[in-house]
């Protein structure tokens, strides 16, 4: 069987080129006589490694000189306790909860103090981001965190919430480098670098300096401050090495393509071709708020389970691979990250036209 068209929503798809590439480093990268599996994080060739992918994601996304990139182990959950661990100076943050991972970030954050659900939008099973133009943000609050794009639930942050002047803490997993993004509104930005940047197994931290202090809470372990890592340039302990070498192959990809507002565009592009036939289809819906909708995960059901299920089963026959929608909630999911070109779009809008005609 040749490539299929991947939309899991991660681990997920990654661009074909950085693939052959490092297939072809794989025993030997770079005259080295070596595998960047198999090299020493503290050698010269790993050194322009890191050094690279730093440069290359700053050009990227324009990240002002006053803000870190840390490359650090553990994914995006990691995250969920590190955040209040070195930023939760006066144990009070506010957390607005739009899906699953928001959630779970907001729970483990109770572990370290008071956390406040300034919004929400559970009343309607997480299918719309709730209006955050004039919250009722905490005085005392350390800062306002935000999951970005919801990967279950299909929907986007258009907007970025008025946070009264306190530092936004934002995931952005499973939006990464997918469209321009202007740092200096964060305090701090990170992802999980599955989903539409790398493999599995690393998280990039952007953080602004002044967040980065000494004085973390008692009992935080080395591993788990940010200052010691920045302190180090990502070189404490030995990171993620591969992860960080297929990142930044993706990177110059990424600049290869036109950089991060070409990606905008074909990205707005391939997810109108999906979500224009959801809007005119008679079998299937879309599952969330258009203003709201995200244009890297497309959910959508048809209303029957079974119906559901025989759908997902007959697109892996198609070579249409990993469309079942997240377990909590059900129906069908297309991840249509950077990597997934426009034809593998055109091949699932294709097939879901066909089994309408056949299925209704």
């Amino acid at each position: 069987m040749g490539r299929v068209y991947n939309f899991s929503a991660g681990p997920a798809v990654l661009p074909e080129e950085v693939l052959r590439e490092a297939a072809e480093e794989m025993l030997d990268y770079n005259g080295s006589g070596m595998s960047v599996m198999e090299m020493s994080h503290r050698s010269k060739p790993f050194q322009e490694i890191i050094d690279a992918a730093e440069v290359d994601i700053r050009g990227l996304m324009g990240i002002p000189d006053n803000y870190k990139v840390l490359f650090l182990q553990g994914g995006a959950s990691t995250q969920f306790a590190m955040i209040p661990m070195n930023l939760m100076k006066n144990r009070v943050a506010d957390y607005i909860v739009t899906g699953q991972f928001a959630k779970k970030a907001c729970n483990e954050a109770k572990k370290y103090g008071k956390v406040n659900v300034i919004a929400s939008s559970e009343d309607k099973t997480f299918s719309y981001i709730p209006d955050c133009s004039d919250l009722t943000v905490s005085e005392d609050a350390d800062y306002v965190y935000i999951c970005e794009n919801n990967t279950i639930y299909g929907t986007k942050y258009k907007e970025l919430p008025n946070t009264k002047g306190k530092p936004l803490v934002a995931d952005v997993s499973s939006c990464f480098l997918s469209e321009p993004v202007e740092v200096s509104k964060y305090g701090l930005l990170y992802g999980g670098v599955q989903k539409n940047v790398g493999p599995a197994g690393m998280a990039i931290v952007i953080i602004r300096e002044d967040l980065i202090r000494e004085d973390v809470l008692p009992g935080t372990p080395s591993m788990l401050t940010y200052k010691i890592h920045a302190d180090a340039k990502s070189l404490y302990n030995t990171p993620p090495a591969y992860s960080i070498y297929i990142c930044g192959k993706v990177f110059k990809w990424l600049k290869r393509q036109g950089g991060l507002a070409a990606m905008k565009e074909r990205n707005v592009r391939k997810a109108k071709i999906l979500y224009d036939y959801l809007d005119e289809s008679r079998l299937f819906k879309s599952s969330v708020n258009p203003k709201d909708r995200s244009l890297m995960n497309v959910t959508f059901v048809t209303g029957d389970a079974e119906l559901d299920a025989k759908f997902v089963k007959e697109a892996k026959e198609a070579g249409l691979e990993s469309l079942k929608g997240h377990r909590s909630v059900g129906g069908m999911r297309a991840s249509i990250y950077n990597a997934m070109p426009i034809e593998g779009v055109e091949a699932l809008a294709a097939f879901m036209k066909k089994f309408e005609e056949e299925n209704l």
